[in-house]
């Protein structure tokens, strides 16, 4: 069997919870360590002050939503790839990848040209006060314009993982991260560049990721074929990319806007506020990306199976899933809650009123954190089967229509206390939304 039968084998035919680690287990190793390489930037950064760790927190919003172009196409035409692969049309996924990985370095280009020209009142809008803008304005330049090679990463990793192809991702994942771990002290402390070294450091390990991918495209590893000749935007292919795309990166959009609302929100009580959120920010979102990196294994494996009509090993595939994501959940989130005030400890030397915003922050949003898992599932499986509308309403959910609201009535009502358990109670609401529309969807699936 060759490598190309390989792959559509895992997908179609090894069981389920084989198959799972098979393809769940590599990206989420990887994309664990990747958010092992965003908290250290803020560890380290976190050893030079108060605002200079508040420059990285404002600056983190705006590149996840560059990153979120590679989504826009990455996760949008992997969707359409597994139900592709499935119907064994080979000839039309190939000019899918092709169109979105070319387009996707295209607007990431437009949209890191436009940031740069407008970079210090994005920064404003984003929290930066006066102590913190011109450490911001530093980091983010650097940050910024290198970010094309994330938006490259990350559609690269969607694509290739949705042909099974696990392990390429997670290499090109831990390339990126042990880099930027090793690099960040050295650019940081060593030649004493301070923030601007972070973001160096980052620059140089998203690039490594990237050489990485291109050896895979280069050495014709991939199912695809990704040749400027293949893209077709036609209607038709760019409506299946985008159906799904444009949910997706208004998930990363609101789960940038959330995080900036948090910060413009905290920013009213001081520095040390402000600087708490970030450290919270990535912790969760640690926690978070562990869960998007076993389902990046799920999300092929429910799309080859709707696509070729196998709804046993659909059924099968979600509850495992859910399963297995909740126990994660709930460990994390425990831990998070249990020793919040140790882990925000490690992110300064002296602000103890950082700590004990941090701690108080960290620990809502640890307990909280128990229903991602479920909620998730159901927002990755909805975009996976073509479900734009239910994908779009539960992606929007969580970070946006439960959020919003939280997050202009409760510090008002609460003050500090109201920003931080903004969030916690944004994630209570979008799992009863998820419920509601799960119990639907296994009602109309049980009829086929």
């Amino acid at each position: 069997m060759n490598e190309q039968n390989k792959k559509t084998a895992l997908l179609g035919e090894t069981p389920i919870p084989k198959a799972l680690l098979a393809l769940g287990l590599p990206t989420m190793i990887g994309m664990l360590i990747n958010a092992l390489y965003n908290l250290a930037d803020t560890y380290f950064v976190g050893g030079l002050g108060t605002e200079q760790m508040g420059a990285v927190t404002v600056a983190y919003p705006l590149g996840q939503v560059i990153v979120g172009l590679g989504l826009l196409f990455g996760n949008g035409a992997a969707a359409c790839l597994s139900r592709l692969l499935g119907r064994g049309d080979k000839e039309t996924a190939n000019r899918v990848a092709s169109t979105a990985l070319y387009s996707s370095v295209i607007g990431g280009a437009a949209a890191i040209l436009c940031a740069v020209i407008f970079l210090k009142p994005i920064l404003m809008w984003l929290g930066a006060i006066d102590s913190v803008m011109p450490y911001a304005l530093s980091y983010s330049r650097i940050y910024i314009i290198f970010s094309i090679f994330n938006v490259f990463n990350v559609t690269m990793n969607n694509l290739v993982s949705s042909e099974g192809a696990a392990k390429t991702a997670m290499c090109a994942l831990m390339t990126g991260a042990v880099m930027n771990v090793v690099l960040d002290p050295f650019f940081i402390y060593h030649l004493q560049l301070g923030v601007v070294g972070a973001a160096i450091a980052t620059a140089i390990s998203q690039s490594i990721s990237t050489l990485v991918y291109l050896c895979y495209i280069l050495r014709k590893k991939s199912i695809f074929h990704f040749y400027i000749k293949e893209c077709c935007f036609s209607a038709e292919i760019m409506s299946e990319i985008l159906k799904i795309g444009i949910p997706t990166l208004l998930f990363q959009v609101l789960t940038s806007l959330s995080a900036a609302m948090i910060n413009d929100a905290a920013k009213e009580y001081g520095g040390s506020a402000l600087a708490a959120m970030g450290p919270v920010t990535k912790i969760m979102s640690l926690g978070s990306l562990v869960v998007f990196g076993f389902l990046k294994g799920f999300q092929p494996i429910a799309g080859f199976s709707y696509g070729s009509k196998k709804f046993d090993r659909l059924r099968g595939a979600i509850r495992i899933s859910v399963i297995w994501s909740t126990v994660f959940c709930v460990l994390f989130g425990l831990a998070a809650a249990l020793f919040s005030e140790g882990i925000i400890s490690l992110f300064t030397k002296d602000d103890t009123e950082m700590i004990r915003i941090g701690q108080a922050a960290l620990r809502a949003n640890g307990l909280s954190f128990m229903v991602f898992g479920f909620h998730t599932v159901y927002s990755f499986l909805f975009l996976v089967m073509g479900k734009a509308k239910e994908g779009c309403i539960l992606g929007a959910s969580r970070q946006g229509i439960c959020f919003v609201p939280a997050i202009l009535i409760l510090p008002r009502i609460f003050g500090l206390n109201g920003v931080w358990c903004a969030q916690p109670a944004a994630d209570i609401l979008a799992a009863a939304v998820t419920a509601v529309m799960a119990w639907r969807f296994h009602k109309s699936l049980n009829g086929k």
